[in-house]
């Protein structure tokens, strides 16, 4: 077992959470000693919510271990019921009650509550957060849409059942337009409510109705009905690619692939939905223009060709930002990887169309090792990369969960669609321009004009002298050799500077002067 400060992901308790908290109607009752509560304020803190999840929690103690923690349960979902009213409940245990062992789903079934009751086995100590969400809404749609399944002779059962996924359905009456549910997005999504209002709009424009987004506002009744539309969307195959599966194979429902981030991929998105609802896509595809490719093209973007970037995320988000970052803006992938163990092998293959090694692994030092060891000039990472970017003096810009509370902004920024294209463009380009800017007001720090003691150009007049800031040198730097320094572009200076200290380093030299700093570079420049 290893002790860490961060975690990409949370217990998947914490997933099932996520579910229950974005739909309506629907209530978590979850067997789990007191502090386990601390998951609601995931919510109410970094999302921002108005109410707390609609989680009941046991909250049973120490001392309780040596009662009847069954009979806490069995009371803690009763009063929920007459409490809440729900639709529908889902009940389990947290990764320590999972310990003792009282099997909340039986518990629940012995009540004989008026409503459907899903019981939830989610191994803490196996599995995580995303799958947590993915098995959550797994079982809620068989438990809820599986009783409209299609009877065995009828057409819909014979398009479907014993069929390979993704049979076609039936063809709609006439006069009916194309259908489809849209599925994955939950709370404390990144940017899942931005991203459903665009691609919720981008149907509508392409004459494609929407029965149902889930689990994100939806009802269990809601769920009930999933099997009525003609496909589905999938937008986060972390969440809904599960369950999509299951809809294909009971309800013959075919689904989208194509995750739609970036301009490229959203067309393909528009085409692929076009052939599935049986309709041209030209119209819309010839009305809609991204500003970001223009941008991408323009002269003020020319200096940003090439630029090296590593990324890591969720797997849906990473391999995306990936394609985009080379085949929309030009830059050069030289990391990416994934903490998604599920998706493993989809990183994998995109990492190969980059020849970059793959990495796959929950533990943040070992990304922060590679982003040294890559050296490049852009991260496009979570909120760890963030705070690893900062320590590193890298750009930085966040494209995947976890994140924190200045992801959730209250303006309209999502990640998906041609909208969504040109917040990446604006969030992907911006701390590398900043970063220039930094460079040149370093480099002309001394000027006349722009020294540190020098007002702002906007206010006028003589500035009155700043006290002396007192700086500390980097140990063995001399101050000459220190400002030399500071004049080399910041997206290479972290090297040169390990460069020069490992030159000194190797030749016993106590005390890095400007000499110094010029013969490593000469050395490393051979």
């Amino acid at each position: 077992m290893q002790l860490a400060v961060w975690t990409y992901e949370g217990p998947p308790h914490v997933g099932a959470m996520r579910v229950a908290t974005g739909m309506q109607g629907l209530h978590y009752v979850l067997h789990a000693p007191q502090g386990d509560t601390y998951a609601d304020l995931l919510f109410t803190m970094i999302e921002r919510r108005s109410a707390r999840p609609p989680v009941t929690y046991t909250t049973f103690q120490a001392q309780d271990l040596g009662g009847d923690t069954a009979e806490l349960f069995q009371a803690a979902a009763r009063e929920a019921y007459e409490r809440f009213r729900p639709q529908a409940m889902i009940v389990g245990a947290s990764c320590t009650a999972e310990l003792i062992q009282d099997d909340p789903g039986g518990l629940a079934r012995a009540l004989r509550l008026p409503v459907p009751v899903v019981p939830l086995e989610l191994p803490s100590y196996s599995k995580k957060e995303n799958w947590g969400a993915s098995e959550t809404f797994y079982q809620l749609v068989r438990a809820l849409a599986g009783p409209n399944a299609p009877a065995p002779g009828s057409p819909r059962s014979d398009a479907s059942r014993g069929a390979p996924p993704g049979t076609p359905r039936p063809a709609r009456g006439p006069g009916l337009a194309p259908s489809c549910n849209i599925l994955g997005p939950t709370a404390l999504g990144f940017r899942h409510r931005d991203d459903v209002r665009e691609i919720a709009g981008l149907l509508g424009r392409m004459g494609v109705e929407v029965k149902v987004v889930a689990p994100m506002g939806a009802t269990p009744a809601d769920l009930a009905r999933l099997g009525e539309a003609d496909f589905n969307v999938v937008l986060y195959p972390e969440i809904a690619g599960q369950t999509a599966g299951w809809l294909a194979r009971v309800f013959g429902q075919k689904a989208t692939r194509t995750i739609p981030i970036g301009t490229g991929a959203t067309r393909a998105f528009v085409e692929e939905v076009a052939a599935l609802a049986g309709i041209d896509p030209a119209p819309v595809l010839a009305a809609e223009a991204s500003r970001a490719a223009w941008y991408a093209r323009s002269v003020d973007s020319n200096y940003l060709t090439d630029k090296r970037v590593f990324v890591f995320g969720d797997a849906t988000h990473a391999v995306a930002a990936a394609r985009v970052a080379a085949e929309e803006m030009g830059f050069r992938v030289v990391g990416l990887g994934t903490y998604s163990r599920e998706f493993a092998r989809e990183v994998r293959e995109a990492a190969k169309l980059y020849g970059v090694e793959p990495l796959v692994t929950e533990d943040y030092l070992e990304v922060e090792a590679a982003i040294q060891a890559a050296q490049p000039e852009l991260i496009l990472g979570t909120q760890m990369e963030r705070h690893v970017a900062k320590r590193l003096g890298i750009p930085c810009a966040v494209i995947s969960a976890p994140v924190h509370v200045q992801d959730y902004p209250a303006r309209y920024s999502p990640q998906m669609g041609f909208e969504g294209a040109n917040v990446l463009f604006d969030t992907w380009v911006h701390p590398l321009m900043m970063g220039l800017e930094e460079h040149l007001l370093g480099m002309f720090r001394e000027d006349f004009e722009f020294h540190a003691e020098a007002a702002p150009s906007h206010l006028g007049g003589a500035a009155q002298p700043a006290p002396a800031a007192v700086v500390e040198l980097p140990q063995g730097w001399t101050a000459e050799a220190e400002a030399e320094l500071k004049k080399i572009p910041f997206f290479v200076r972290g090297k040169a500077r390990r460069n020069t200290e490992r030159y000194a380093e190797e030749r016993d030299i106590r005390s890095i002067t400007l000499e110094t700093l010029y013969d490593a570079k000469a050395h490393f420049s051979r």
